[in-house]
């Protein structure tokens, strides 16, 4: 899990720096790239009797990247996403995504894996119900970053979540190193 974590933590460096030894822009396309997303909120809450996780001060952005061999990264706005969540016919509404919830606590950085649902989006609170895979789940946590599975979908996301929905650090293009 280390290791993926960082090789993520990497990945969403270099996407926010946008700095790509030989940019392309991509443009809109049939072909299907898988999408990996990542959300950080200031703390968390879970209600065990509920199965209920608040990520508390979500982040306004919520970003994504995709693997060999496009390589593309950007954001969207995190309220966008929700809706997102149940579009197409391979989205997460009919085949809920993994994900890695990293949470710093006390200086200890704590790793859960659960699986995710019913996303709902309340002012700076996101809750998702999970089922939790692996490791222990806190009550409380704070410093909190969440490393959601792929999802395949077309190969920019601004096709797929739309214009205006999805925001690239680079000045509204997606950039893909060759």
């Amino acid at each position: 899990m280390t290791t993926r974590r960082n090789l993520l933590l990497a990945a969403t460096a270099i996407a926010a720096t946008a700095i790509p030894l030989k940019p392309r822009l991509v443009q809109a396309t049939d072909a299907v790239a898988d999408f990996l997303f990542v959300q950080t909120a200031g703390a968390m809450t879970f209600d065990k009797a509920a199965s209920k996780l608040t990520l508390e001060g979500i982040g306004t952005t919520t970003l994504l990247f995709s693997d060999r061999p496009e390589s593309i990264a950007g954001d969207m706005d995190t309220k966008a996403f929700v809706p997102f969540w149940s579009k197409g016919k391979d989205s997460f509404l009919s085949d809920p995504p993994n994900a890695d919830l990293s949470i710093l606590e006390a200086g200890k950085l704590q790793q859960v894996v659960v699986v995710l649902e019913n996303p709902e989006l309340n002012g700076n609170d996101l809750t998702y119900t999970v089922k939790v895979v692996g490791g222990e789940m806190l009550e409380k946590g704070s410093g909190v970053s969440v490393f959601i599975d792929i999802i395949g979908m077309p190969l920019t996301p601004l096709s797929y979540a739309g214009v205006g929905k999805a925001r690239i650090p680079t000045g509204g293009s997606l950039l893909a190193s060759a």
